[in-house]
């Protein structure tokens, strides 16, 4: 079997696109779950319950070796903020994608990925290499900014109920209760 590291990058970006074109559907989904449990913390819970169940197996399938938890220990705190990011991600999700839509809340999730991921590589933090903002980088970004501020702008309003037929119609659940 050919480890994840040795593949070409064009392979390692067409894992990435894939990646990318699951998420909306986990925003969907997320949404749905948040109407269905009645509060979208319970699905934000089930969502992170199925991914250790999905996960589990997977772990026990490639035999991977235990966890160094000594090592993890050592850590800087921020290296457990994903856990954190993730709930305040699938939270976020759940609640805006039913009132952006699907497109949207993407596009406004990628420009914010953008933004930071740049200033995440120039500055080298987390222990990432230095990559320059250089102005091809920065007009890069940009541009989906741009893209971002475009596709807000021409998504025309529509009702907080409209919804295509047979779909869920119950409003989102809010966070007080």
């Amino acid at each position: 079997m050919t480890s994840p590291l040795s593949l070409s990058g064009a392979a390692l970006a067409s894992a990435a696109l894939i990646a990318g074109a699951l998420v909306p559907f986990q925003a969907g989904s997320n949404a749905a779950l948040g109407r269905a449990l009645g509060h979208p913390l319970w699905a934000t819970v089930a969502s992170l319950l199925v991914s250790l169940l999905v996960v589990l197996p997977v772990i026990l399938a490639l035999r991977a070796p235990t966890p160094l938890v000594g090592q993890a220990s050592q850590l800087p705190l921020w290296a457990w903020f994903g856990g954190v990011a993730g709930v305040i991600y699938i939270t976020s999700a759940l609640l805006l994608t039913p009132r952006l839509g699907a497109a949207n809340f993407i596009v406004c999730v990628i420009a914010g990925q953008m933004l930071t991921s740049l200033l995440i590589d120039h500055f080298g933090l987390m222990g990432l290499p230095i990559k320059e903002a250089s102005l091809g980088r920065i007009t890069g970004v940009l541009l989906i900014v741009g893209g971002m501020l475009m596709v807000q702008w021409f998504t025309p309003s529509v009702p907080a109920q409209a919804t295509r037929a047979g779909a869920p119609t119950a409003p989102v659940a809010s966070v007080e209760r």
